[in-house]
């Protein structure tokens, strides 16, 4: 009789398993390695082995992740640490998760040929270099402007391609350093890149985020979907080829070899020497609030928020 009982449990259960809605997770641009770690818990059943049924939401330019979750229309998404504090002022109670990238992967590209040799000299002017593509309301451009100016620099909108860059060899344009440099590259091009997080602001990027009273009522949930995160992209970084593989049957504009190069490129910025595999993900008080210190400075944020209640540490 208890077996029975036992039986029909487990059976139930495994029913309900199977006719569960997925749980959806927005991303915030198109599949490419800098989901690889997402792409490879799906990949490699690390989710379902976590208990989780997961459906991986494609983005692209302008994804209101944020707003979707803070809508309630998805209860995970991808954003960047800056958006949370965004959404935070206006209302959204929205919290980070887990951080796929420790360094910004945001920078400026230049071409080989030219001298110069760091941020500043760029925005100077220096090798010859007359234009810069950024986007300039970002965050960032706006503490590369506080911080050097752009007062010797004809400043253009970013394109989100790179034909003007190859056209003209006193060209800079910003960049995710594992993306444009390698494109360029591939068409025949010298290119020397420069993180932005060198100059002084760096903040989490690729950030798992929920609204915070979904992170109260469903806590195993959450704590597995941190955990499958952590373990997929630790394999991910062992092997990339598996969930290459399955993100470039899902984006076709992005060829093999390129998934391979940009994964190889972002590394660092995932697991920085020193930090040790079980940590990627983590995040810091310190770097939260250092982070709102500089966006109330730059007048990005119109009222202070609490970084304790940005993150889960």
């Amino acid at each position: 009789m208890h077996r029975l009982i036992l039986l029909l449990i487990v059976s139930m259960t495994a029913l309900s398993a199977v006719g569960a809605e997925p749980i959806k997770v927005a991303l915030n641009w198109v599949p490419e390695p800098e989901f690889g770690g997402i792409y490879a818990a799906q990949q490699s059943g690390i989710f379902k082995a976590n208990g989780l049924e997961v459906q991986i939401m494609p983005g692209g330019a302008g994804a209101p992740t944020w707003q979707m979750v803070g809508a309630g229309r998805v209860p995970f998404a991808i954003a960047s640490a800056d958006e949370v504090a965004i959404a935070r002022t206006r209302g959204a109670d929205i919290v980070a998760l887990f951080a796929i990238y420790q360094t910004c992967p945001q920078g400026i590209m230049i071409h080989e040929e030219s001298s110069a040799k760091t941020i500043a000299d760029i925005l100077e002017g220096k090798g010859g270099i007359g234009m810069l593509a950024v986007e300039k309301g970002l965050t960032y451009a706006r503490f590369l402007e506080k911080k050097y100016g752009f007062g010797k620099m004809r400043l253009v909108g970013y394109s989100g391609g790179i034909a003007a860059f190859m056209a003209d060899k006193n060209y800079a344009q910003q960049c995710f350093i594992f993306s444009e440099p390698i494109a360029a590259r591939r068409q025949g091009a010298g290119v020397k890149t420069f993180l932005v997080a060198d100059a002084g602001y760096n903040p989490y990027t690729g950030v798992l985020i929920a609204r915070t009273d979904y992170v109260k009522a469903n806590k195993t949930t959450v704590e597995a979907m941190v955990k499958s995160f952590r373990e997929g992209w630790q394999q991910y970084l062992s092997n990339p080829k598996p969930a290459n593989e399955l993100m470039h049957s899902l984006n076709k504009t992005m060829d093999e070899q390129t998934f391979a190069e940009a994964a190889e490129v972002q590394k660092p910025l995932v697991l920085p020497e020193g930090m040790k595999p079980e940590q990627i993900g983590t995040m810091t008080l310190d770097r939260w609030q250092t982070l709102i210190r500089q966006m109330r400075d730059l007048k990005v944020l119109d009222s202070d928020v609490d970084a304790r209640e940005c993150f889960l540490p």
